[in-house]
Order: structure tokens, then C-alpha cells, then sequence
């Protein structure tokens, strides 16, 4: 059965079906600027729960003989002073200030680009205890997967090889949002508005159902 979703044309598909379709398109496929290794965007609010879906993308492509490292962006908020200058429920603080991309950026993309290391920090900030993690590099072999997972990941210039967004309506997505967090609705509902991630993403993944996904399918 296919839906519509706006102008893209969606088709439903199991998890385990899609987990396997984006396994192989990744290990056929080359890095768009000739570096070694692959960068992929699992990008979807908390709510859509992105982290799943990469769990699950790293394990088929291990299985499939590819390395993987999978990293969250919520190892890369700034630290509290700066990302709860506005308070603690400003949605547009979330939105711009609470992930630090030029970290991602430093530890994460510039060692996987051409003539890179390949050493990757897997996280910098613990947000509990306020503090940097300390936490090792990471070697990423060549040939091996970089799988980032979390929300507000698009329209950063990040290169992503592929980039996979989970979408969930504004209905769904204020449904399977905790009370406490729905403070952040707005700041999602302006990255919908702006980055437009339907477009930006090669892959959109419908999940209003988690039961039932649908999906924009292969190229």
C-alpha cells in the first residue's frame, strides 16, 4: 500500500526490510567526495527514536562485513551555561543552541574526510554530571560506516553520504512525546519549516506508526 506524504510518494515496508535495503544501498555505494569511509544521518526527533533505527543499520552492515561506528548527537550538547542561557524550556535554544556542531564538525567529520584519520571521538559531553566525558578515540578503519543518530541533524552542511529522516506528523509526534519534553515541539516544528528535512534527506522514513512504517524507497 503507498501513501502520500506531501509530495513524496511513500511505501510501506517492515523495519527489518528497510533495515535491509539500507544496508545493502550503503555497501554498493561509494563516499560522495572519494574519502574512505561512509557518513550516514539517522535524523528524527527523540519521539521517532533514530537511535533504533542506526542500532539496527549498524548491525546489518556488520553482518554485511562493513565497520561501524554509531554515535549519538546528544553526546554533543554544549555545556549547560551556555545551552540553558535561556532557560531550561526555550525551544529556540534547543533548536540552535544545544548541540555543538562545531565539535561534531572537529571530532567526527573532519577525521573521516579524504586524508583522514579515521579517529573519531565517540562522545564529548555528559550532560548529567556537566562535564566533559573524557571519553577515547575511536578508529575507524577504512571502508568502515560512521552512523549519526539524533534529532536537528540536516541543513548543517554536514557530509552526509546518505542521509535517512524519520518523519512523524505533528500529531504523532506530540502524542509520543513525553510531557516533560513538549516543551521542544516548537523547535521541531521550525525545522520542519526551514530546513524542510522531507527534502533535504535522501530517504524518508513515515513512523507514526511504529508498527507500520513507510518509506520513500530506493532511488
Amino acid at each position: 500500500m503507498a501513501v502520500q506524504n506531501g509530495g513524496v510518494r511513500l511505501e510501506a515496508i517492515t523495519w527489518e526490510r528497510l533495515t535491509d535495503a539500507l544496508a545493502e544501498r550503503l555497501v554498493a555505494m561509494p563516499a560522495k567526495d572519494g574519502s574512505p569511509w561512509l557518513r550516514v544521518a539517522v535524523d528524527g526527533a527523540p519521539a521517532a527514536s533514530p537511535g533504533e533505527l542506526a542500532a539496527r543499520l549498524a548491525g546489518a552492515l556488520r553482518l554485511r562485513g562493513r565497520a561501524v561506528h554509531k554515535a549519538g548527537a546528544y553526546g554533543f550538547l554544549r555545556p549547560a551555561s551556555l545551552r540553558l542561557e535561556y532557560g531550561r524550556e526555550d525551544a529556540d535554544a534547543y533548536h540552535d543552541e544545544w548541540f555543538d556542531r562545531q565539535a561534531l564538525w572537529r571530532e567526527v567529520f573532519r577525521p573521516l574526510e579524504p586524508g583522514g584519520t579515521g579517529r573519531v571521538l565517540p562522545d564529548l559531553w555528559d550532560p548529567v554530571a556537566d562535564r566533559a566525558t573524557r571519553s577515547a578515540y575511536v578508529e575507524l578503519p577504512p571502508g568502515g560506516a560512521l552512523l549519526l543518530h539524533g534529532p536537528l541533524l540536516l541543513g548543517h552542511w554536514f557530509p552526509f553520504d546518505l542521509a535517512v529522516h524519520l518523519k512523524l506528523s505533528p500529531a504523532a509526534l506530540a502524542r509520543r512525546t513525553p510531557e516533560g519534553e513538549r516543551w521542544t515541539l516548537p523547535a521541531f516544528a521550525r525545522y520542519e519549516a526551514e530546513t524542510r528535512p522531507e527534502e533535504a534527506a535522501d530517504v524518508v522514513v513515515r513512523a507514526d506508526d511504529p508498527r507500520r512504517p513507510a518509506w520513500s524507497g530506493p532511488e
